[in-house]
C-alpha cells in the first residue's frame, strides 16, 4: 500500500507561535524606544524642509523594525503640516511608551537582578529573610508586570504603525487618532498618580 506524504499543516505549532510573539514583543520594544527621538527630530527638521526625510525615517522604522509591508504609494510625500501632526502624535505615543519601557527596565533591575541591586538585609523583603528567597519572590512578582508591559508596547507599536500608514495615504479607522489621544491622556494620568505615590 503506497504511503501518502503528510500534508503541511496550515496552523503554526505552539513553538512557532511563541517564537513569533517573542519576536513581535522585541521588535515592538525597539520600535517604541525610538518613537521619542524620531518624533523630536521630525519636529525640529520638518519646518526646515526635512518633512520628506522624516517620512522616510518612519517608513524605515515600520518596515525594518516591525517587518510591515512597504508603503502602498511609495512616491507620495505628505505636506509639512501632516508631518508635524504625525510628529506630535508620535511624541505623545512615545511618551506613553516610556511607562512600559520603564516597567521592563524595572523588571530587569528589580526582578532578574534583584540580589545584585539590593545587597540586603532581606528581613522585611518579599521572600526574605534569605537572599535567594527575596530574589525569587521579586522575580516572580515582576513576571506578570513584564508581560503586561510587553503587551502595552505591542499595542502602542500597532497604533503608531497605523498612524504611519496614514502618511502614505491609506485611510485609517476613525478611532485611531482619538485612541492615540486617549492613550496619551491615560499615560499622563498614570504618571501623575505614580509620582504622587512616591
Amino acid at each position: 500500500m503506497p504511503t501518502v506524504p503528510a500534508q503541511p499543516t496550515a496552523h503554526p505549532t505552539a513553538r512557532a507561535r511563541s517564537y513569533q510573539v517573542v519576536r513581535l514583543a522585541g521588535r515592538s520594544l525597539a520600535y517604541c524606544a525610538t518613537l521619542v527621538p524620531v518624533a523630536v527630530l521630525a519636529l525640529l527638521t520638518a519646518p526646515l524642509g526635512g518633512a520628506g526625510a522624516a517620512v522616510a525615517r518612519w517608513r524605515a522604522l515600520r518596515t525594518g523594525l516591525l517587518g510591515m509591508s512597504p508603503a502602498a504609494v511609495p512616491g507620495r510625500q505628505p505636506g509639512t503640516v501632516a508631518v508635524l501632526g504625525h510628529a506630535l502624535l508620535s511624541l505623545l505615543l512615545g511618551a506613553v511608551a516610556l511607562l512600559p519601557l520603564g516597567v521592563e527596565l524595572l523588571m530587569v533591575l528589580r526582578g532578574a537582578l534583584y540580589g545584585l541591586v539590593d545587597r540586603g538585609p532581606y528581613d522585611d523583603s518579599w521572600g526574605g529573610p534569605t537572599r535567594a528567597g527575596a530574589w525569587v519572590a521579586h522575580f516572580l512578582v515582576g513576571l506578570p508586570m513584564a508581560f503586561a508591559g510587553l503587551a502595552a508596547l505591542i499595542g502602542i507599536a500597532a497604533v503608531h504603525q497605523q498612524l504611519t500608514r496614514r502618511l502614505d495615504g491609506e485611510r485609517g479607522p476613525r478611532w485611531l487618532i482619538p485612541s492615540a489621544l486617549l492613550m496619551a491622556l491615560a499615560g499622563a494620568l498614570l504618571f501623575v498618580a505614580w509620582t504622587r505615590q512616591i
